[in-house]
């Protein structure tokens, strides 16, 4: 008995697997467009930075943003593996103290290459002119797929090299406190290195649209060969006679 349905348990088994990923695909999809969408009306809007904006990643993230206030340039951050064009590098980070307050934000100065030997550090020293204006996108940090231990931890040299972004650790480093995203400096803006600034690069929705429709073709195949299993299973059977 349990050899006579094994085949029809393991159909509706994989039916159900298909049926399941393809809608998860199209779910996924659904999640894609709106998040596509709401960066594309975040990125219309012009928020004057201050102390009081509200600190919230899915508040800020991807719109322009126009800042008051002095760079910090004896404390700078090199961040460590960044790739252009097929080069390593470094974004340069440099803290920016908003105007009559003790917060600041991180602001992004561009790409700068890697130099030989890795030990000798690039020239990122900039002169501290006094009050600025500047202008920019806000947006997260870059993420990296693998964590080492201590990669968030700058090192002593000037300027500090770190592997990945850790606010509070670098809040405690400078002495104050830091916003959670990083201002991409608008490449019109003097200071910087190279600035090519990307949106966020995910999977498209039609991609997801794709996968599921890939995996209902799946159901649909598996359906017709179960069919025409069932078929000549049916025409193979014996008939009892009288």
């Amino acid at each position: 008995m349990i050899k006579k349905f094994g085949w029809i348990i393991g159909y509706v088994g994989l039916l159900i697997l298909f049926l399941s990923l393809g809608i998860w695909q199209l779910n996924r999809a659904d999640e894609k467009e709106q998040f596509l969408s709401n960066q594309a009306d975040r990125m219309k809007e012009q928020l004057n930075l201050t102390s009081q904006t509200t600190d919230e990643m899915a508040h800020l993230r991807f719109k322009n943003a126009v800042v008051n206030g002095y760079y910090d340039t004896a404390q700078q951050f090199l961040l460590d593996n960044q790739i252009l064009a097929g080069k390593t590098g470094y974004f340069v980070l440099t803290p920016f103290k908003l105007e009559n307050s003790t917060k600041a934000i991180l602001v992004n100065r561009g790409w700068i290459p890697l130099l030989t030997p890795r030990s000798q550090l690039p020239n990122v020293t900039m002169q501290a002119d006094g009050l600025k204006t500047l202008t920019g996108r806000l947006n997260s940090f870059p993420s990296i797929g693998i964590k080492l231990e201590g990669a968030n931890l700058p090192t002593k040299t000037i300027p500090a090299v770190l592997g990945v972004v850790d606010i509070e650790v670098l809040s405690k480093k400078i002495g104050y406190e830091l916003f959670s995203v990083q201002l991409e400096l608008d490449a019109s803006l003097p200071d910087g290195f190279k600035r090519e600034w990307t949106t966020s690069q995910i999977m498209q929705p039609q991609q997801h649209l794709a996968y599921a429709l890939q995996w209902f073709g799946l159901a649909f195949v598996l359906t017709i060969i179960f069919i025409k299993f069932r078929l000549r299973k049916n025409d193979n059977t014996p008939t009892t006679q009288k």
